[in-house]
């Protein structure tokens, strides 16, 4: 048997309250749906005459419950696919940066050769960068210095310059073209995502009003019932209670109590 001290006693006697749980209303997203759906598959599965909740509550359940269901499911869905193309548009980043890069550094050392003219960097805005690579790292950067290379490639070869190999420009535009092809369609699904989100964001304050009334009622329609009996019934329409860490203990303690010696 388990022996319990003295103060132990006294410390459970002393503190010998009733234990009640709190009510938690829901903080996230998908809380606030399980809530909203366990609500509703209870009424829909009661007589009118059991019924906890009013038929008013139960119609604005019902018309709002699809609204808010299908506004996660579409911001979930942009949120996933932006992820998945993420990948592919980290990589095409990579090698339109490394493309435009080697070709800036092949031309600076067909220079360094005497092969090319050092006023050749006037094609492609590149005076203030003798023999060093413009900054590529921003998505920004990338498009604007893109721009230039190919544009300014074009213009030299135009006026009798010899081609650029290895990587040739047309490499470096091919890269770069699927690089902003991505930038543009990742710039579409970001919209996507932020407008399915912006909808949730609408919608919530709306759940949380909708389930403080449920809940609200489905307690007050127990009310006349004990307390162990009218939590468990609330339960069973999706109501939420928890118990704080000092009621814990008590009911650590309350579970020591049929072993006291006395």
């Amino acid at each position: 048997m388990r022996i319990v001290d003295k103060n132990t006693k006294l410390a459970y006697f002393r503190n010998k309250v009733h234990v009640m749980p709190y009510r938690r209303l829901p903080t996230t997203d998908k809380a606030r749906l399980r809530a909203l759906e366990v609500c509703y598959k209870k009424i829909s599965s009661c007589k009118p005459d059991e019924n906890a909740v009013s038929e008013h509550l139960s119609t604005k359940l019902k018309v709002f419950l699809p609204r808010f269901q299908q506004a996660i499911i579409n911001q979930e869905a942009a949120k996933k696919n932006q992820i998945e193309k993420s990948k592919q548009y980290t990589e095409l980043q990579r090698k339109a940066r490394l493309y435009i890069s080697h070709f800036i550094q092949v031309m600076n050392m067909a220079i360094t050769r005497a092969e090319l003219k050092p006023q050749i960097r006037e094609f492609y805005d590149l005076l203030n960068y003798e023999n060093t690579v413009p900054p590529l790292n921003a998505e920004k950067d990338l498009i604007d210095w893109g721009k230039k290379i190919i544009h300014g490639d074009q213009k030299r070869i135009q006026n009798g310059g010899s081609p650029i190999y290895n990587p040739s420009i047309a490499l470096v535009k091919v890269n770069y073209e699927k690089f902003t092809d991505a930038y543009h369609f990742q710039k579409t699904l970001q919209t996507t995502t932020d407008r399915n989100s912006k909808q949730v964001n609408d919608l919530r304050s709306e759940a949380d009003k909708l389930i403080q009334n449920l809940w609200n009622e489905v307690e007050q329609n127990f009310q006349p019932l004990h307390n162990a009996k009218k939590r468990a019934m609330s339960e069973e329409y999706g109501v939420v209670y928890v118990y704080r860490k000092s009621e814990k203990k008590k009911m650590e303690a309350k579970q020591l109590l049929p072993e006291f010696n006395f």
